[in-house]
This record gives C-alpha cells, sequence and structure tokens, in this order.
C-alpha cells in the first residue's frame, strides 16, 4: 500500500504503467522537449484507453529561488539503484548524487559527479516489484535517496530550478520489465537513440579492445596486435588515443608518427583487428588549421553572452568548441566524421565531451554516429562517448578500463581484473601515460596465461553475448544485470557486487586477496545453479553458474571474430530444471550491416528434456530466412559439481542421450 501525495497532476503515456507528472497544467504545457528521448513528441501523446492510475504519485514544492523539490514516497524497505555514473555502491540508498558531467580522474569514493548525468532512480520495493523514476530535465539536478530506516518511509527527493517533468514506469513485477519499459521510450534501431533499444552492434566490438592512453606510433600499434597474434590472447580492436594527431588538432595525423593511417590500418585488418580514433570536441583555435577555419566560416562555437566563441584550454591549448545543439552544426561536424572515416577508421572514441552542459557530450555522439552513417550505410557504426545523459538501461554496452585507467595494477590486480571484465558487456583494457604497459602480458607469465583464459572465455561465449544484444535490440532488457534481478524478492540479494548476470550465466568473482573465487561462499538465487568450465578453472577466474532449466550456446576459441563462421562447431551447455526441462535461444546472421532487419538471420530456440532417463534436445522453432549451416553439435548435460555428460549430433536433428543413474552421477561429481 502507498500512501498517495497527489501534488502534481498526471496523464499517462507510452505505454501501459507509464505515467508523466507535472507540477500543474500550465507547467505541462510550458514544458521545453525532452532530451531524454529521442523523439521527444512521445512524452506529450496522452494514451486515452485502458491506461489506468499511477500507483505512485509525487509530489512538489518550491524553495527560495524557484528550487523545485520532487518527493517521491515508497514504502518501508526500499532498495534504490541507478543514478547512472556515481561512485560508490551499487545501492544507492543513502547517498546524494549531482547530474552534472565532471571530468572526474582519479575519483574517490566520495564524488558526487563523473563523466555521464542519468536523472534516473530504479526502485526495488519490499515485495520485490519494481519501480522506475526519471526527472525529464538537463538541469544541474540534486538527487538525494535519504538512508532507508524500516522505521520510516523511503523517499526519493529531486531538486533543480525550474519545474521539470516526472516520468515513472511501473511498478511493475520484475526491474528487468521496468528497463525494457523505458528503453520503449523509443524503438527504431536506425536512430541513435538515448532512450531506447539499443542499436544491434557489429560482432566485432564485442571481442576485446585494446587501449593505452598513447601508443605513440603505427609501429607500436602494429607491434602490441602482433603480440597478441603470436602469444595466442585474443583481440579484435586496438584504440588510438590524442598522440595520433598532429599537435592534438582533431581530423589530422602525426605526419612522422602516423604518416599513413590507411596502410596501417590495412595491415590491422589483415591479421583481423579494426581500428578506432579518438575525436575531441575541441578545436584548436588557430588560423590555417582547416577544421577552426571552415567552423568559423560556418559560425559554429559555442559563444559567451557577449557573442564571442567561448575558449577553453584542452590538449592543443585555446580550444573553441562546436555548439552540438544545432541541427546545422552537427550536420557540419557529421561531414567532418564521414571524410574522416575514409581513411579507414572502424569506429570513433567522443573524449573530452563534459564542457558546457550535460547534454553536450550526447549530442556530440548523435552528431558522430550521424557522420559515420553519411560514409556506409551498410555497416553498424561504433562510436563511444566519455560523456552522455539518461542511460543506466540505455547503455547495455558498458563496461570499465580493465586494469584500471590511472595508477599501475599489479599482476594479482590485472588477471582479477581481466577474469572480470572479460566478462562485462564491452571489455577493454586501458591505462594512462606514464604508467608501466597493461598488455596482458605485462606482468609475468601467471598473469599473461591467467589473461589468455580469460579472453579466450569471453570468445567461447559470444554466441550467448551476441544473442543477448540481439534480444536488448529487440525488447530493451538488460545484457548484464546485477544479481538481484534473478530474484527481486531477496532482500539478501540486493547488496551483492562480487556478482552478476548475463542472462541465464551467472559470473561469481572474489575481491578477496587472498582467496579465489572458488574458495568464497556465493550467494545464489533460489533454483538450480550448476557450476562449470571450460577445463580452465583457475583462482583468479570467476566461478561460472548456468541457471536450471537454460541451455547456453558455446562457440570454439577463436583469436578474433573473423576467424568464425556459421559452420564452425557448435555447442550447447544444458542445465535442466526440477522438471527436467531446459530452453535457450541462439541469434546468428552477418555479424555487421542490416540485413537482419530485413529478414536475413537465424534465430533458433532449442529443447532439452527428459523422459524416461533419456534426455533428448532439438530445435523447437526458427525465425528468419538464413539457411541453416551444416555443422557439428556437441552437447554437454550439467549434472553439478563441476561434472557433466556429453553427447555429438548434427545441428537441427534430434540428439538423445541416455542420463546417468543417481551413483553414477556421484561418481561423475566425486
Amino acid at each position: 500500500r502507498f500512501d498517495m501525495a497527489a501534488a502534481m497532476v498526471w496523464v499517462p503515456i507510452l505505454e501501459d504503467g507509464v505515467f508523466r507528472f507535472d507540477v500543474s497544467e500550465a507547467a505541462r504545457v510550458a514544458a521545453g522537449p525532452s532530451l531524454s528521448f529521442a523523439e521527444p513528441r512521445r512524452r506529450e501523446v496522452v494514451l486515452r484507453d485502458g491506461a489506468g492510475r499511477p500507483a505512485v504519485v509525487p509530489e512538489c514544492e518550491v524553495v527560495g529561488d524557484d528550487v523545485h523539490r520532487v518527493l517521491i514516497k515508497l514504502p518501508s524497505g526500499t532498495s534504490f539503484y541507478g543514478t547512472g555514473e556515481a561512485s560508490g555502491p551499487l545501492e544507492r540508498t543513502g547517498k546524494r548524487v549531482f547530474t552534472w558531467n565532471t571530468d572526474a580522474w582519479g575519483y574517490g569514493s566520495g564524488t558526487t559527479s563523473l563523466y555521464q548525468s542519468h536523472p534516473w532512480v530504479l526502485s526495488i520495493l519490499p515485495d520485490g516489484k519494481s519501480l522506475g523514476v526519471l526527472a525529464d530535465t538537463t538541469r544541474r539536478c540534486e538527487r538525494i535517496l535519504l538512508q532507508i530506516d524500516l522505521r520510516q518511509e523511503s523517499t526519493i527527493k529531486f531538486a533543480a530550478l525550474s519545474a521539470y517533468p516526472i516520468i515513472t514506469f511501473g511498478p511493475f513485477d520484475t526491474p528487468a520489465q521496468v528497463v525494457a519499459s523505458l528503453s520503449h521510450a523509443i524503438v527504431n534501431a536506425h536512430t541513435f537513440s538515448i532512450i531506447g533499444t539499443v542499436s544491434m552492434p557489429s560482432k566485432w566490438a564485442l571481442g576485446y579492445h585494446q587501449c593505452r592512453f598513447s601508443y605513440k606510433s603505427s609501429e607500436r600499434v602494429l607491434e602490441v596486435i602482433r603480440t597478441f597474434r603470436e602469444k595466442g590472447i585474443p583481440c579484435d580492436v586496438v584504440w588510438m588515443d590524442i598522440d595520433y594527431m598532429d599537435g592534438f588538432r582533431c581530423f589530422t595525423f602525426d605526419n612522422n608518427r602516423f604518416a599513413d593511417p590507411k596502410s596501417m590500418v590495412d595491415d590491422l585488418h589483415s591479421i583481423g583487428c579494426k581500428s578506432i580514433w579518438m575525436l575531441d570536441p575541441g578545436i584548436k583555435e588557430e588560423k590555417g588549421y582547416f577544421v577552426y577555419d571552415g567552423g568559423s566560416e560556418n559560425d559554429v562555437w559555442i559563444k559567451k553572452a557577449d557573442g564571442s566563441p567561448f575558449i577553453g584550454e584542452v590538449w592543443p591549448g585555446d580550444c573553441v568548441f562546436p555548439d552540438f545543439t544545432s541541427e546545422r552544426i552537427r550536420t557540419w561536424w557529421a561531414r567532418l566524421v564521414r571524410d574522416f572515416i575514409s581513411n579507414g577508421v572502424d569506429g570513433i572514441w567522443n573524449d573530452m565531451n563534459e564542457p558546457a552542459m550535460t547534454v553536450y557530450g550526447m549530442l556530440m555522439a548523435r552528431s558522430t554516429y550521424e557522420g559515420m552513417v553519411m560514409y556506409n550505410t551498410e555497416k553498424r557504426p561504433f562510436v563511444l562517448t566519455r560523456a552522455g545523459f539518461v542511460g543506466l538501461s540505455g547503455q547495455p554496452l558498458s563496461g570499465p578500463d580493465i586494469g584500471g585507467f590511472a595508477g599501475n595494477a599489479t599482476p594479482r590486480l590485472f588477471g582479477r581484473w581481466m577474469g572480470v571484465g572479460a566478462l562485462f558487456p564491452f571489455s577493454r583494457g586501458h591505462s594512462e601515460a606514464g604508467t608501466v604497459d597493461h598488455e596482458p602480458w605485462s606482468f609475468g607469465e601467471e598473469c599473461e596465461e591467467v589473461c589468455r583464459l580469460a579472453l579466450l572465455r569471453r570468445y567461447r561465449l559470444l554466441p550467448h553475448i551476441y544473442t543477448l544484444f540481439y534480444v536488448s535490440h529487440k525488447k530493451g532488457t538488460p545484457v548484464a544485470a546485477p544479481l538481484f534481478f534473478a530474484d527481486p524478492q531477496d532482500t539478501e540479494l540486493r547488496k551483492i557486487e562480487t556478482t552478476f548476470l548475463l542472462g541465464p550465466l551467472l559470473v561469481c568473482a572474489s575481491t578477496l586477496p587472498d582467496k579465489g573465487a572458488h574458495e568464497c561462499a556465493h550467494k545464489l538465487p533460489n533454483g538450480i545453479w550448476l557450476p562449470f568450465d571450460f577445463g580452465d578453472s583457475h583462482p583468479d577466474l570467476p566461478v561460472l553458474y548456468l541457471r536450471g532449466g537454460a541451455i547456453l550456446p558455446v562457440g570454439l576459441p577463436i583469436q578474433h571474430v573473423g576467424e568464425a563462421s556459421l559452420g564452425d562447431d557448435l555447442s550447447l551447455l544444458v542445465a535442466l530444471d526440477e522438471n527436467g526441462k531446459a530452453e535457450g535461444v541462439l541469434f546468428e546472421d552477418a555479424g555487421d550491416g542490416y540485413g537482419f532487419t530485413q529478414g536475413d538471420y537465424l534465430l533458433t530456440y532449442y529443447v532439452a528434456e527428459v523422459h524416461s532417463s533419456v534426455v533428448s534436445v532439438k530445435v523447437l522453432k526458427t525465425e528468419g530466412s538464413l539457411k541453416r549451416p551444416k555443422r557439428n553439435l556437441n552437447i554437454s548435460i550439467l549434472l553439478g559439481g563441476g561434472a557433466m555428460i556429453s553427447s555429438r549430433g548434427v545441428d537441427g536433428e534430434e540428439v538423445h542421450f541416455t542420463m546417468p543413474s543417481e551413483f553414477e552421477v556421484s561418481s561423475l561429481v566425486a
């Protein structure tokens, strides 16, 4: 039961369970366009039929000089998450966050603003139901999550200058439903959407990425990638930080150290590696520099109140900044990106883009994306942005700098970090200038082997990870999720941070220096969870579990995505539920381009079931026009304790084999 406070007026929008709240009818009419939604008008359309009433109604108070405080009172025992990039624990209860993009190098546990601003809170109620709350404002927004006290009500408080709409999603039965509902604000695969389902990434973008500030020459770049190949450590992408530029001037190349970028890229492509290059918004204020001259002629720079260009100091010195709030100026930037891509660039990295306002980095990334589309409409663009706006749920392709950007890692720390980081949706190693080398082989033979095993795991799991991204693209569900998503009613799961979910796959790590993951007591959700590995167990690697009732597709241990083909052997790991059943799904397509939107894909639903001690595994149904390749199918039934039984067949044909007796299972486990 909720305490109702009907202080804000409301209308139903978007879909069932979603409501917009405003201070008044007049405030609704006067509200500016939304920058949270790629299609702002969808926030303005009122649902007329069968929308119901909100279960929670926020109240608003105006304090002092037009500070609008919105309070949302929830039942005692509610847990809070979200709030975007902020330091501290996963659970945000009792925290205060400021939504104001900040270059927070070397941030600590008390830092209240980082690189992205997300005025969004995910609330898990005591009964496990979930509510999402979005403050649809780009202003500096103080968000306070009051300390939870079971004797008092739990409260979300937003505070910002001027009135702003509040959007609520739910309460729904699960947090995954809230995340999906948020993403449904936009469903457009070909539009750069901030809230909305993720655009389908290229498969190579899900491989391992190697980065450093900076690899100083094309020779060093090629040396690093060739070492990956020589040592049998998988890698798909190498990144170029600012030192490839001529004097840090964007859209240029250093004539000595990167004299022929196209030739370097060709050499990388020949050994199965893509390249991603940094572009910053700060343009050197220098006559004769073509970007500055062109921008000045086209009047693209952000201006101060007196009409003169705003000048800020970045890497090249005094810089001016494009005004990405203007569609005309975004198009000007996109054309620069289009021409830049012609050098063989595979992806763009937008960095140093916090300045001016919360949404600046988001609009820069949108413009960069559009430039990549201008150059080639047949490939899926890759754009990574450091700064941005709204999207714990809208940015499934995320992960930390493996090894840590600032300072030097130790062999144990780096190996542990790689063990976990290799299983995040986005997997990239990165380190700053002045530190020791942080490539996987830089910390001795044992750490190198840990990194090799960790990345081979990732590549074996790529069929599953790629499928998760397809499901996220279609439905808006997360790729990686906190443990409590498996059972929101279990309050003991809500603070656990050493474990996360990749669909039905559970990843359990150790943060104890003297204990490996296999030595830790991991709290598991209710139900059947069966451990497994690929014959690669190591104290510094996470322990893996598969949920009972799931089938996990697994590929070969390749060195880069380009080595794989649809005809390769496919493996299925099967964890039967208490009823002796399991199901799973596998998405396959060309790995790039948009043929899948026209039906050129294969989506296979596999099922397994036990009848009289005989397990049958078969294809239940398929979608898409892509023809099933002729390939071997390797099936393993997990028995618990790391034991399994295996059989072989042909993909698309039904496979049968006999389950061992309880005594035989006990012997296998032992």
